[in-house]
């Protein structure tokens, strides 16, 4: 694996019992790549990255990684009745630099207000994580992984419980970390709109990967070999394309 490769996965295969979840996945995301990841219900999305965070350990294959993770899961850990604050949450990804003791030093507070104002939530760190909006919470989530620096960023449908124009500010702020900061982003989403006008590769996952390749590159073909059973049709409008779902 060169000095470009991020993330290297060669042969994966992972089943329970005898249902095969992932089949045969090999690919390369590179240093700098900001990768979609789509697939209908069920098709391994979510397990992939499970493994990849080596959260998974019972599958055959191969899995290099080149650099720190940070990680935005879909459905986060945090009871949001807790009485935590945004500045205790994003402080919480700190845990592996800081220890078991959690002993924050005026510099940890000072990583994380920075963050946090890179975020546009520095004013909020005092106020309770449960009363955040859909999309200030998710930019919390986004903190906490930021704060321990992470080369790679991985997020599982970041999108969830966020408004339109939430999703917008979030995609924005992705693609400056990508662009200005050089991390190297990987999304999960069911959101192919946004997918195909902010990503710059895709990976197209039923099991199988069908297809890994530039956003631009991709057709209404290769929608139709993923999404086979639940697309009722494809429209092409300018760039990106535009998927029509049935459960819409």
């Amino acid at each position: 694996m060169d000095d470009k490769t991020a993330i290297h996965v060669k042969n994966l295969n992972y089943k329970i019992e005898n249902h095969v979840i992932l089949q045969n996945i090999n690919f390369e995301i590179h240093t700098g790549d900001f990768v979609g990841i789509i697939g209908p219900n069920g098709a391994g999305k979510s397990t992939l990255i499970k493994v990849i965070l080596n959260e998974i350990k019972d599958y055959t294959g191969e899995i290099k990684i080149s650099g720190k993770i940070g990680y935005v899961p879909q459905h986060d850990e945090i009871d949001r009745s807790f009485p935590i604050t945004v500045k205790e949450v994003a402080l919480m990804g700190m845990y592996k630099e800081v220890g078991i003791f959690r002993h924050y030093t005026a510099e940890h507070v000072g990583k994380v207000m920075e963050v946090l104002k890179v975020l546009g939530i520095d004013h909020l760190k005092n106020r309770k994580a449960g009363k955040l909006s859909g999309g200030e919470y998710q930019r919390l989530l986004l903190a906490r992984a930021l704060v321990s620096k992470p080369d790679i960023l991985i997020l599982d449908e970041p999108e969830a419980g966020v408004d339109k124009n939430g999703q917008i500010l979030f995609y924005g702020l992705l693609k400056k970390l990508n662009q200005q900061e050089k991390v190297t982003v990987i999304l999960v989403s069911h959101d192919l709109s946004m997918v195909f006008k902010e990503t710059t590769k895709v990976m197209c996952l039923n099991r199988t990967l069908h297809c890994h390749k530039n956003t631009t590159e991709m057709s209404s073909q290769d929608l139709k070999d993923i999404y086979a059973e639940s697309l009722e049709m494809l429209v092409h409008i300018d760039n990106p394309l535009k998927v029509v779902s049935r459960n819409d």
